[in-house]
């Protein structure tokens, strides 16, 4: 019986000492290397000084036996503002002594901050991780970002009559807000708005030439840039002590709300709101004058005129919001609080939806006056020739209807260009925003 024993325990010894062996075996050929998910890690386009979102990957050992690296560090030696830890190990700037088993694998994790570069434009930051291995082989592995310098702004309050114009950037953290009787000139400038930042205005807006969207420069996904993404910023706030509001050649997209006129007034040329969490334009018993004009993709309505009068010439609303099967309408109008008067002249308004144009009467006492001109309507048609005149009423039977009238609707993607395509009976009759072979409208 004890023979029995020692032999069975000679056998379990001998087999847990070879396994243990041979997962413990570990060369020093220079033939005998790792492999790696990727060659380049890159990280998005950020701005300076704003730490990047964290991009990981694997090293991997597929060799027949295990590895040790003794050094990992950056090239730079940390002065390219990467971050870097390998299987736990911080560089600071280098960690040392890994053992990677024949089959097994490490996960690295990469950030940036970079370093204001002192131009106006993108600049190229790249480093790259290097590791030593037992055997002297040094392995790289590139590390790179686009790094950009922008003007900064946390809660701005406009007291008095001022121009923000920049070759750089703008980000705001928090708010502009304008003071009564106070003039705010934007002009030829980007504006990158942070999570929960607004444009309150109280007083007076002229906007020319400027780009207004969320701060994310980076992917949700691979195929998602978060500049498709709704939602990210609160919008402009025109309230009631606002009047003379001039916006011309600005885009406004990725907001809750992209502009709210509570009593306000505004007028709009050649000007894009698009992707919005909530409504396109939303006038509350204000005057709004809408020319050329694109207001596409948005939660809510893309254009509601809640009261008030409101001209729409030559633009597109179109109403293919992809987040949510209960969007709204393209065009909405109805009484509000002080009656309201809608003309809409060479205007295409369409969508997913049979019918995305609505008329409601709030109050039966206030003033209630529409009136369309050479229009294409996604509606049921109306017989009534003193209001609507010349137009095309679109249903889902046409050949050429919703999003065929644009040159490129990519679903999946969310990638839209609403730029009227030569087929759609909407370019014939020069309905809606046109754009002509030098990109601009006509």
């Amino acid at each position: 019986m004890l023979s029995r024993r020692l032999f069975f325990f000679v056998l379990v010894f001998g087999a847990l000492f070879t396994a243990c062996t041979d997962d413990d075996t570990f060369s020093t050929s220079r033939s005998n290397v790792l492999s790696f998910s990727v060659d380049t890690v890159k990280l998005d386009t950020l701005f300076s000084t704003v730490p990047s979102v964290t991009k990981t990957f694997w090293v991997r050992n597929n060799s027949s036996d295990g590895i040790r690296i003794q050094t990992a560090r950056l090239e730079r030696g940390g002065q390219s503002g990467f971050r870097v830890n390998v299987d736990g190990s911080y560089l600071d700037p280098v960690a040392s002594n890994f053992e990677v088993r024949k089959g097994d694998s490490l996960r690295v994790f990469v950030e940036v901050t970079t370093r204001e570069n002192g131009t106006d434009g993108p600049q190229l930051v790249e480093d790259n991780l290097l590791l030593t291995l037992e055997s002297g082989v040094v392995q790289k592995i590139n590390l790179r970002t686009w790094s950009w310098d922008a003007e900064k702004i946390g809660v701005l309050r406009i007291k008095r009559d001022t121009l923000i114009e920049s070759s750089r950037p703008v980000i705001v953290y928090d708010s502009i807000v304008v003071d009564s009787g106070v003039v705010l000139t934007l002009r030829n400038t980007d504006f990158y708005f942070h999570h929960g930042a607004h444009l309150t205005v109280r007083g007076r807006l002229q906007a020319k030439n400027c780009l207004m969207r969320g701060d994310r420069l980076d992917y949700m996904f691979s195929y998602l840039p978060y500049d498709r993404v709704k939602g990210q910023w609160q919008g402009i706030r025109l309230l009631k002590t606002s009047r003379g509001n001039e916006m011309e050649n600005c885009e406004i997209r990725n907001t809750m709300d992209a502009i709210l006129c509570d009593s306000a007034s505004l007028s709009m040329k050649n000007c894009i709101v698009h992707n919005c969490e909530g409504y396109g334009v939303k006038g509350s018993n204000s005057d709004i004058e809408i020319d050329y004009c694109q207001i596409t993709n948005c939660l809510s309505d893309c254009l509601l005129a809640d009261g008030g009068i409101v001209n729409v010439n030559h633009s597109t609303l179109a109403q293919f919001y992809p987040f949510s099967a209960n969007r709204g309408a393209a065009l909405r109008f109805d009484t509000g609080k002080r009656g309201v008067s809608i003309s809409c002249e060479n205007t295409l308004a369409t969508g997913y939806a049979a019918d995305v144009v609505f008329g409601d009467v709030q109050d039966s006492t206030l003033v209630y006056q529409y009136s369309f001109k050479n229009c294409l309507l996604r509606t049921d048609s109306i017989n009534n020739p003193d209001y609507l005149k010349d137009i095309i009423w679109e249903t889902p039977k046409d050949s050429i209807e919703g999003k065929k009238h644009f040159k490129t609707i990519d679903e999946d993607k969310f990638y839209y260009d609403f730029t009227i395509d030569s087929i759609s009976p909407a370019f014939k009759r020069q309905i809606g925003r046109i754009i002509d072979s030098n990109g601009t409208t006509k």
